[in-house]
């Protein structure tokens, strides 16, 4: 059976339980694991996926958290490296009354950025479908230079490149641009995503529409726009379509976008695919709308519940939530 592979970071997220920063009452913060990657493989393990994960861990103690929560989540470790040279990442995470969320980051040379080259193997790829990054793999010359490796590796394998820009400005240097590091992976990816903020960022003067029929032109076959629980659009080389998610109380924003995802990598890991397939799926609108009601579907419940591993459904939890809406 071909797998998913999911690379870049997989960190501590920490929550914080004032509902408002305005707020009087004494703040503490829970511990949740976390990472967009990370829980992407998530998503796609409990839905009945076969993911793995790809990063480096500290051996510190919440190293060993986040690699026992992964493991208990179904997804597979076995491409997971280790270092005693580097202390895990933090994020604390809080929250508004409306759910969304801002980060505080703390990952100066944490051990998700001393991942390497060499700490990958072509024997990876040999049956992997769809390899998954987003742009936190790009913020450090090392490991933006491994993350291109890891797409050389997934190409030279007929392997599919889902990228989610995920973009997080905080992460980033503050004499860099991203966009200078973003734009030249797009042609190697054949699956997009961003929200819609991030596609006017990445698109800079040009419009949403030109950047979007650019990214296409260049080798790109899917391009998804997210808008929180606004209409979401995906663009293909022959058609655009728009879906409506479903309105739901929101709770916590925080893996609701990876949900979406792992929900979309899941279903097209059932067909199989090869980058010719691929590109004929992406011409049979109905079977995308399917798949997208689905991925949709998965962020809707994400959103619905606090944290991150714990807010991605599985089948049953996932069955319920459609019934009660």
């Amino acid at each position: 059976m071909k797998h998913t592979i999911c690379f870049g970071e997989v960190l501590v997220d920490l929550l914080s339980n004032k509902l408002s920063q305005n707020s009087n009452e004494h703040e503490a913060f829970t511990k949740f694991a976390g990472g967009a990657p990370a829980n992407v493989s998530v998503a796609i393990a409990k839905l009945g996926g076969n993911a793995y994960f790809a990063g480096m861990l500290s051996t510190d103690s919440f190293g060993d958290f986040l690699h026992n929560a992964l493991k208990e989540q179904g997804v597979k470790t076995d491409f997971m490296r280790f270092t005693n040279q580097a202390k895990t990442a933090l994020a604390f995470v809080s929250l508004d009354n409306d759910g969304d969320r801002t980060f505080e980051f703390y990952r100066d040379n944490t051990a998700d950025l001393h991942f390497s080259n060499n700490d990958f193997s072509r024997e990876w790829f040999e049956q992997c479908d769809i390899f998954h990054i987003c742009s936190n793999t790009l913020t450090d010359k090392n490991i933006r230079n491994t993350t291109a490796y890891g797409v050389k590796f997934a190409k030279q394998n007929n392997s599919i490149v889902s990228f989610d820009i995920n973009l997080r400005l905080n992460l980033w240097p503050s004499n860099a641009d991203p966009r200078e590091h973003i734009l030249p992976l797009l042609k190697d990816c054949s699956i997009i995503k961003a929200s819609k903020e991030e596609l006017e960022y990445l698109a800079g003067e040009q419009s949403s529409d030109e950047f979007i029929a650019q990214t296409l032109n260049n080798g790109c076959e899917l391009f998804v726009v997210t808008d929180a629980g606004n209409p979401m659009h995906w663009y293909t080389k022959n058609a655009k379509q728009t879906l409506h998610p479903k309105k739901v109380t929101m709770v916590d924003a925080t893996a609701a976008g990876d949900a979406f995802l792992g929900g979309l990598l899941y279903q097209l890991g059932l067909q199989n695919l090869t980058p010719s397939s691929f590109s004929e799926l992406c011409n049979t609108p109905e079977t995308l709308t399917t798949i997208f009601e689905f991925a949709s579907l998965c962020g809707a419940h994400a959103a619905s519940y606090k944290g991150a591993f714990n807010s991605l459904p599985n089948e049953k939890s996932l069955n319920d939530f459609r019934s009660a809406l």
